[in-house]
């Protein structure tokens, strides 16, 4: 008896997973938001506590169910139908980089780094942020990136020239401080840093928010001014 109530309960279970499921929509799991997350943790929870708890019984394990599968019915009906409701619970866009311009706040207020940034770009098969006009962190964590536009349509297929590819690029500063581990990895050192920099007309190393290097692009530079 007590096997098959365990089955019993596992199948309640399993029926409940789906209905859940069913009740968040048709997502890629890249569109799953940290709420969503939260339901299906939470009804996990629920299951786990009850399944090989005799003491908890199948009507009991139902009744939890059904109220957890109506409470999140209910937060997703009332999401689409109030703006303010659905920004609260889903979250919204957070816009990064506006026009090339690098938002401080925004990466505060997101507990995001510049190196991770990097990382995510990196996926995006984008490896400076010099070709990024716009980045936006999609309420699920993913990022949607707009890059500039090129100044015109002409490729060097067209006029049949061979470019060379770019140099990846190094994050040599951040938020003021100099990755002098990035700058070993690259064979150079602090005092080439500051003496580049000051052809550059930057004397002052707390002033730049990002900075990065490439062999064949240079410096790309951000201060602080240009990223609030």
């Amino acid at each position: 008896m007590i096997y098959a109530e365990i089955a019993l309960k596992i199948v309640i279970g399993l029926i409940g997973l789906i209905v859940v499921t069913r009740l968040l929509g048709k997502k890629e799991m890249s569109q799953v938001t940290p709420l969503d997350f939260v339901y299906a943790l939470v009804l996990g929870g629920i299951l786990e506590e009850g399944i090989y708890d005799q003491q908890v019984s199948i009507w009991q394990i139902l009744f939890a169910v059904a109220v957890w599968g109506v409470s999140i019915y209910a937060i997703e009906v009332l999401g689409q139908k109030k703006d303010g409701v659905k920004e609260m619970l889903k979250g919204k866009p957070s816009l990064i980089i506006r026009n090339g311009k690098l938002d401080h706040k925004q990466l505060k207020k997101n507990h995001l780094d510049l190196e991770q940034l990097r990382t995510m770009l990196r996926k995006q098969g984008v490896f400076t942020l010099r070709e990024v006009r716009d980045l936006y962190l999609e309420p699920g964590g993913d990022i949607s990136v707009k890059l500039h536009t090129k100044s015109d349509s002409v490729t060097p297929d067209i006029l049949g020239l061979i470019p060379e590819d770019d140099a990846p690029s190094t994050l040599v500063i951040e938020e003021g401080e100099i990755k002098v581990k990035e700058l070993q990895s690259i064979g150079k050192t602090k005092e080439w840093l500051l003496r580049e920099l000051k052809k550059e007309n930057y004397d002052r190393i707390k002033d730049i928010f990002y900075g990065e290097w490439s062999e064949t692009n240079g410096f790309y530079i951000q201060t602080y001014s240009r990223s609030k």
